[in-house]
């Protein structure tokens, strides 16, 4: 949640969040910086979780039936995508990338705050090893995408990051953190 804290406060204006799952960044929305918030999630469960929070905030919400993969919002018509602890599950995360970066405005940004591959050798060889077993019993988890490569595959240029282990097993804890435009 801390690393939610950082990041969330940043997105503005008319708001693309991937992955809303049951709504744990809705706090974290800076009310003042909000004119509405799409948000996608590929379960109908999580979906139905995050309209009923949706329906105690101050906050515009519409909760959008597509995937990352495939966004049912015009061209050129974003501030802002967020993305919280998602790229790790999209099955082709390239191409959703390129969704995004659709949707978004030219002047956009899209936030992102991301689990993925480690910079030391040893916790990436365990990343590599698990990652199999893992992403069957995860949700489709991958512990070891290369989140700033994948970023830039995906049409946009990476202006700010930061990187940190957060507190936990170091396989599923390397996180990177920061913003993004269109190349």
């Amino acid at each position: 949640m801390y690393q939610r804290q950082k990041v969330v406060p940043l997105a503005e204006g008319r708001i693309l969040e991937i992955g809303i799952g049951s709504g744990l960044n809705f706090p974290f929305y800076d009310t003042s910086k909000v004119e509405c918030i799409w948000g996608v999630d590929p379960s109908e469960i999580v979906r139905k979780k995050a309209s009923k929070r949706a329906s105690d905030s101050r906050l515009v919400f519409e909760f959008l039936e597509s995937s990352g993969n495939g966004i049912s919002l015009e061209s050129n018509s974003i501030d802002t995508v967020l993305v919280t602890y998602t790229l790790c599950t999209i099955p082709d995360v390239v191409q959703a990338l390129g969704e995004m970066q659709r949707v978004l405005m030219p002047t956009g940004k899209l936030v992102f705050c991301e689990h993925g591959l480690a910079p030391d050798e040893d916790v990436r060889r365990w990343q590599n090893r698990l990652n199999p077993i893992w992403k069957r019993f995860g949700g489709g988890c991958h512990l070891n995408r290369p989140i700033p490569e994948l970023i830039e595959q995906g049409g946009f240029k990476i202006n700010t990051m930061e990187t940190m282990y957060i507190p936990g097993w170091k396989p599923a804890c390397f996180n990177y953190w920061g913003t993004a435009t269109q190349k």
